[in-house]
C-alpha cells in the first residue's frame, strides 16, 4: 500500500482533532475528536459525546458534521476533508456518503467496528452513489496510545 503524502495543514488539522479527543477522554467519554474542514477553514469540530448527551448518534464525526452543516445551512457537504482520529464505524461512514465528503484522513484504525477499511470500505463502495477519498495513518501512534490509555485506566 502506497503510504498517502499528507500535507503540513493535514498535520495541524489532525492535531486538532487530537486535541478534540482529550477533550472526550476528560469528560470520561472514549477519546475520539474530528473536524470539518474546506478551504483551509474548519466548519465543524466534534468530540464523543454519547455518555454526556444520553445520545447514542453523539460520535465525534456526527458532532463535526452537524456543526458543519449547520455553517454552511445545507446537509450537502461537498469539498469538505474530514480528519478524525479514529477509523469510522458504520453509523458515521454511512453519514459521511449521505453528507457528500471529499476526503476522509483517520488517524488509528478501530479493529473491531471500523467501517472504512477494518471490517467495511463502506465509504468507497462500488454500491453507493458516493465515494469519498480514504487517507490513514496521520498522527496514528498518538491516536492509539491515546485509545489505549483510557482503556488500560479503565479495566
Amino acid at each position: 500500500m502506497k503510504e498517502p503524502a499528507f500535507t503540513e495543514e493535514d498535520r495541524r488539522f489532525m492535531r486538532v482533532a487530537l486535541d478534540l479527543a482529550r477533550k472526550a477522554e476528560g469528560a470520561g467519554e472514549v477519546p475520539v475528536g474530528a473536524v470539518l474542514v474546506r478551504g483551509g477553514r474548519i466548519l465543524g469540530e466534534g468530540c464523543n459525546r454519547p455518555v454526556a448527551s444520553a445520545d447514542p448518534t453523539a460520535h465525534a464525526e456526527m458532532e463535526a458534521l452537524r456543526a458543519g452543516a449547520g455553517q454552511l445551512e445545507n446537509y450537502r457537504l461537498p469539498g469538505t476533508v474530514l480528519y478524525v482520529t479514529l477509523e469510522p464505524c458504520v453509523m458515521c461512514a454511512g453519514a459521511l456518503v449521505l453528507a457528500r465528503i471529499e476526503r476522509l484522513v483517520f488517524a488509528a484504525r478501530d479493529l473491531r467496528f471500523g467501517a472504512v477499511r477494518s471490517k467495511f470500505r463502506l465509504a468507497d463502495s462500488e454500491l453507493l452513489n458516493h465515494r469519498l477519498q480514504v487517507e490513514e495513518g496521520l498522527l496514528a501512534a498518538d491516536a492509539g496510545s491515546l485509545l489505549a490509555n483510557f482503556f488500560e485506566k479503565r479495566r
